[in-house]
Order: C-alpha cells, then sequence, then structure tokens
C-alpha cells in the first residue's frame, strides 16, 4: 500500500505534541506557516504554550538529525517509517475569493499545492471544524484528528450506571442479606464499582441498586447517608452512588460528571469536609484542596490588576460558594480553616509540580483540562490522598479540546477498569426548578 501524504494544521500540534508519531510510517508537511503559529504560543504558561515547546523541540531533533527541506525520517531506527518535511505553498492555488493573509488559507494551499505535485493521496488533518469545511469546498481531503478520542461520541462516555435483568427471587435475596453474584455476559461488560440496577424478570418496578465489585465477588450494598454527609442528604439515586465512592477510602480516583446543578461539586465538596474536619473519630485525611483550571473567556487573567490571590479571586469564588453554604456561611470558620491549613483553595497552576500525600483533592470544572494536564495532575497525587474530578462535558471552554478529547472524558474511559477508581454520571438537576428548566430547555 502506498503511503500517505498528511498535513498537519497548527491546532493538532497545540492538541498533541506527540502527534508525529500517530499516523504510522505515512508521510508528513509541516506548512511553514504552521512553524510561524507555533512559535506565537510558546510563552504561554497553559497547556497549549507546553505543546508548543515540546513541539518546537521534536522539529529540532529532527532538524539535527537531517534537513527539514528534503525530508527527515521519522524513526531513525526504522528505514521504512515516515519523512518530515517543512514546505510551503503556492499562492496560484489558493481560490481568488480567499485571503492570502489568512494563516488557514495558507496551511490548505500547502496542502493543495503537494497535491498538485504528487501522485500519493493527501489529507490535512485539523481540529477547526471551518477549516475542514474550507478543504472540501476545494475537493482536498481532510479528517480531524483522532488519536487523542478515547470515544466515538459523547453518548458512549462511561456513565458507571447500567441496568441488569434477573429473576425476581434474586432481588429478594440482595436485600435479605444474600450474597449474589453476577455471571458474566458478552453483550454487557461491567467494570468494577460500576452500579448496577438489578431488574425482576417478572416486573420491572421491582428493582435494587447495587455496587458491582468483580465477577468473583458477592454485589454489595450501597450506604444510604441517612445521617447525612457534612449536611447534605442524596436526594436521587445517582448522587447516593457518588456518595458512596466519595466516602469510600479504597477508592482513590473519582470522577463525576453532571450538568449545571446535578450537585456533583457539593457532594465532592462535603464529602471531602466529613472526611478531613471529623471530630468524632480520626479524619482520614489531613486537609482539603479545592481546585479549578483557570480557563478564561475573555482576556487572560494576566491582565487583571492585584496580587495572585486577587487575580484568583473570580475563578475560586464558586468554589468558596460551596464551602460557605456547607458551613452555614460562617465566613470566619471557614477561614480559620484556611489559615491553619486545613482548606486550601488555590489555581491548578499552583498544584502542578507538586507531590500532596494524605490529602483529599477536588479538582472541580475537569472538563477544561487537557489530557496531558490531567495525567501531570493525577500522577502528582502521593500516598493515601484521595482526588475527585467534576465537570460538565457539555460545557468546555478550551477551544482545543471537546466532548469527546477532553481530560475529564479521557479519564473517566482510561480508567474505568480500574478496581481504586469510580465514575457516575449525574444525570437529575437538584439546584432549583429553574436551574433544572434551565439546563434542558436552553
Amino acid at each position: 500500500m502506498s503511503k500517505k501524504i498528511y498535513v498537519l494544521d497548527t491546532s493538532v500540534y497545540l492538541t498533541d505534541f506527540s502527534s508525529l508519531k500517530a499516523f504510522d510510517n505515512n508521510d508528513i508537511i509541516i506548512p511553514l506557516k504552521v512553524l510561524e503559529e507555533i512559535d506565537k504560543h510558546k510563552k504561554r504558561q497553559d497547556s497549549v504554550g507546553s505543546n508548543a515547546r515540546q513541539i518546537i523541540r521534536l522539529f529540532d531533533e529532527l532538524r539535527e538529525r537531517g534537513s527539514l527541506y528534503d525530508g527527515v525520517t521519522l524513526d531513525a531506527d526504522n528505514p521504512e517509517s515516515g519523512k518530515v518535511y517543512a514546505k510551503s505553498y503556492d499562492p496560484d492555488v489558493i481560490p481568488k475569493d480567499w485571503s492570502l493573509s489568512d494563516p488557514d488559507n495558507m496551511i490548505i494551499g500547502t496542502a493543495l499545492t503537494e497535491k498538485n505535485k504528487s501522485d500519493s493521496k493527501v489529507i490535512l488533518v485539523s481540529r477547526d471544524i471551518n477549516m475542514r469545511v474550507k478543504c472540501d469546498s476545494v475537493n482536498l481531503d481532510t479528517q480531524d484528528y483522532f488519536d487523542s478520542q478515547v470515544v466515538q461520541s459523547i453518548e458512549h462516555v462511561y456513565t458507571g450506571f447500567c441496568t441488569y435483568r434477573v429473576q425476581d427471587n434474586v432481588v429478594d435475596d440482595f436485600y435479605n442479606g444474600e450474597d449474589v453474584f453476577i455471571e458474566q455476559v458478552p453483550e454487557q461488560e461491567l467494570c468494577v464499582n460500576q452500579f448496577i440496577v438489578l431488574t425482576s424478570d417478572r416486573s420491572e418496578k421491582k428493582t435494587a441498586i447495587a455496587q458491582f465489585k468483580g465477577y468473583s465477588n458477592p454485589l454489595k450494598k450501597l450506604v444510604t447517608f441517612k445521617n447525612e454527609v457534612w449536611g447534605v442528604r442524596p436526594r436521587n439515586k445517582e448522587q447516593n452512588c457518588a456518595l458512596n465512592l466519595l466516602m469510600d477510602p479504597n477508592i482513590s480516583l473519582v470522577s463525576l460528571i453532571g450538568k449545571a446543578g446535578s450537585g456533583k461539586t457539593l457532594c465532592a465538596i462535603a464529602a471531602g469536609l466529613q472526611q478531613t474536619l471529623e471530630e468524632t473519630r480520626k479524619p482520614l485525611y489531613s486537609r482539603l484542596i479545592v481546585s479549578r483550571p483557570v480557563q478564561p473567556l475573555g482576556k487572560d487573567i494576566g491582565f487583571l490588576p492585584g496580587t495572585m490571590e486577587e487575580k484568583m479571586a473570580p475563578w475560586l469564588k464558586p468554589i468558596e460558594d460551596n464551602l460557605k453554604f456547607l458551613m452555614g456561611n460562617d465566613s470566619l470558620t471557614l477561614e480559620m480553616y484556611m489559615d491553619n491549613g486545613k482548606i486550601e483553595i488555590e489555581a491548578l497552576t499552583y498544584i502542578r509540580g507538586r507531590s500532596i500525600s494524605n490529602a483529599y483533592i477536588i479538582i472541580d470544572e475537569a472538563q477544561n483540562l487537557t489530557q496531558h494536564e490531567l495525567k501531570t495532575i493525577i500522577t502528582r497525587v502521593g500516598e493515601g490522598t484521595k482526588i475527585v474530578l467534576t465537570g460538565d462535558v457539555e460545557q468546555i471552554d478550551n477551544i482545543y479540546i471537546d466532548e469527546v478529547t477532553n481530560g475529564l472524558t479521557y479519564g473517566v474511559e482510561k480508567l474505568k477498569d480500574e478496581s481504586i477508581t469510580g465514575h457516575i454520571t449525574l444525570r437529575r438537576g437538584e439546584r432549583s426548578e429553574l436551574a433544572t428548566l434551565a439546563a434542558k430547555k436552553l
């Protein structure tokens, strides 16, 4: 089979610096305009800047082994591997209706120039939807960058919840405290810590909710939390499942996905306070750390006046609101816990690079993390630490990721089979009738 030629857009490199390795043994072309665009992002102090710096280093390593103008073999130990070229474009191939000063048009022009010269199939790869539409309009093959996509669509993301049809007496046995085991069924593969609604084969109204702990282990009954968790009592079955995961010391990572008002952040913080500030017995964790990515919708945070604490205040206000609500709006008590280090609220930038032990960590708005950022954060977790990821994958502000490529979705899918992780998707809004209506209708 003849080699293909892939022309990679700037958005691909800024999403994944290792994208050069994702195209098997095919050739890759770097448009010269892409090199210029990447250079504009190298000083950014976020994942985009990190990807820009790392891909520049990779280009430099290739340059040291040969000429990007003539083509450098991507894998020095494999002569059959594809080559990487840096090329420009012929202005005559760009439609007259398009501006020659538009970076996207220059990149498309590079691909069109190569298509006119080569017998190989030329494909432009871009994360930019409009750019792919423009490619199609000039009869240029194009595709999204799929290597970072862990599921086909948002509907296929693991929910941590399923139904399982059983014989009528099995439901009775489970409620009577007898050991109930689940048989492995090829068409319904279960994950450890997944929640199951046992449904009677005689009546769909006869059900029981259990936690799956493995095919060789009996189903586990859920704690009902009638005595509340730091003043919070679950209002639906998904919230109850979430609190079972959050309060289980044997689960080191919990991920909660849900729309606005579903209670994901409130449940996570309540469980953290309960296990950190508990006075009736020795707390499980020495401190509660709550953080979130700084993802601006307008100007970057660096343009705001004031100290670091003053700059961060607007971003961390939603977390502080939840803490005040759980503490009965007692600002003095909250400040006391923050002053003695029992509660920390800080920007995600200052968590990266640390090694954190014996702590309960909540990363709110985790859907705005890239896959690389998520890995960086989780690898900072030390012994005795639990980390909770919360977010709504339908509300992403980071332009370089989407519903199926963001760090939260990536973490859910990659870690769902591990015994020390758990996930649940919260579907019902509980903040208020108006908030639930807005989430559904607006």
